[in-house]
């Protein structure tokens, strides 16, 4: 029986580098990333292969994070008023 190695997956946008950018950076950060995903659904759609198929959910996963963080400042300006 053969045993599969799990490949530990870094993610390619950390938490810690999000929080860093300002919200300028994370607007058009947020803007490229959904760029990107929906470039690479229109290739799945087309039947193209994919290089990484696991990118898209890295890719899912970032946008989530940036939108964390946008929703966390938000909420943080709000309640100092």
């Amino acid at each position: 029986m053969k045993k599969h190695r799990r490949i530990s997956q870094v993610p390619f946008l950390r938490l810690t580098s999000i929080r860093e950018m300002n919200s300028t950076e994370r607007e058009v950060k947020l803007r490229e990333l959904k760029v990107e995903l929906s470039q690479i659904r229109a290739m799945i759609k087309a039947g193209g292969a994919l290089e990484s198929p696991s990118r898209v959910k890295e890719i899912r996963k970032a946008i989530a994070r940036v939108m964390t963080v946008q929703n966390e400042e938000k909420l943080e300006l709000e309640g100092k008023q």
